[in-house]
């Protein structure tokens, strides 16, 4: 069973790595907020891999392979939301560039509880979190995996998702990293948006 917990989190690990719109919203979020605000969100992603491990244990790949309809109204909805992100995002960058800002960076984001929200529903519409507990993860837990190994798996799951975009905020909120923002907050916003609206339109079109 050691070996099963080492591979899941090595899995796990690569699946966190690879960019993508918690990242993009985590990075983003510490950059041009806070750090607590950042930590808001990771918490909300936090609350959102809760709920999709929780489901995947459950059996998240034969559900949705009985449910094909519900498999489509969760790419949909999520590809809907991705694209409202992105949407916000290109118009914070736009309305940077027609009013330049002289002192700190303010951008269209919300504050507070809010980025808790915004990072639970960012997550719950990731793409990647579809595909990866409805197929890869399943796979790990299998009916010979008892409900021991299968709590177990629950909790490294969500500790490692909760450890990397802690790490993940601590960076982008350095002061260096706040200051280079501050320049290119328009093209990050731009870029930012673009590959929400990107992912939300995949989410969408590949269901």
């Amino acid at each position: 069973m050691l070996m099963l917990f080492l591979t899941v989190a090595m899995v796990h690990l690569v699946a966190l790595m690879s960019p993508g719109p918690d990242f993009f919203f985590v990075s983003q979020t510490a950059a041009s907020r806070s750090r607590r605000e950042a930590m808001l969100g990771v918490l909300g992603i936090s609350l959102g891999i809760v709920v999709w491990a929780g489901v995947a244990l459950m059996g998240l790949h034969l559900i949705l392979q009985k449910m094909a309809w519900l498999h489509q109204i969760i790419m949909v909805g999520g590809g809907l939301y991705l694209l409202w992100m992105g949407w916000q995002l290109l118009r914070s960058a736009r309305q940077q560039h027609l009013n330049p800002p002289t002192t700190e960076v303010k951008v269209a984001l919300s504050q507070g509880g809010r980025c808790f929200i915004k990072g639970f529903l960012t997550n719950l519409s990731n793409p990647k979190a579809v595909i990866y507990f409805g197929s890869v993860f399943s796979l790990f837990v299998g009916d010979n995996v008892g409900a021991a190994e299968r709590w177990g798996l629950f909790a490294l799951i969500v500790g490692e998702t909760f450890a990397w975009f802690t790490v993940v905020a601590a960076v982008f909120a350095l002061p260096k990293m706040r200051r280079g923002y501050q320049k290119l907050a328009k093209w990050v916003d731009g870029v930012a948006g673009v590959l929400f609206a990107g992912f939300g339109i995949h989410l969408i079109i590949s269901r």
